[in-house]
């Protein structure tokens, strides 16, 4: 085994922005720094409180998003609620995808299942 799994990474233009952004939309908070210390122009850790989702980094970029992503992330939801945060949904589920494809502020685009009940 070469490696061991770790975190998660996102881009983003703004990414203290995004960050606020991703905690609202999935539940998460910034992880505390120890010292306080942490630059604003750093990558901003977000975390699920109740510890069963992966740390996720969101990183600052000079550049736009450009391209379809190549990783993204799925989360369960409602597609209408992620829009109302400011999400776009790109396609919608059909016949041949069983989930909604959207695409974050900055447009990074991450799929929603939702839950069957």
């Amino acid at each position: 085994m070469p490696a061991r799994f770790k975190d998660l990474a996102l881009d983003a233009r703004d990414h203290q922005a995004l960050a606020d952004w991703w905690c609202t939309a999935i539940g998460y908070a910034r992880r505390e720094d120890p010292d306080g210390q942490r630059p604003a122009e750093w990558p901003v850790p977000i975390h699920d409180p109740a510890g069963r989702g992966p740390l996720i980094w969101i990183n600052p970029v000079p550049e736009e998003k450009a391209g379809k992503n190549r990783m993204h992330l799925d989360v369960w939801g409602v597609p209408a609620e992620f829009e109302a945060l400011g999400a776009r949904l790109l396609r919608r589920r059909d016949d041949e995808i069983d989930w909604h494809v959207m695409a974050d502020p900055e447009g990074n685009e991450f799929c929603v299942f939702e839950e069957k009940r």
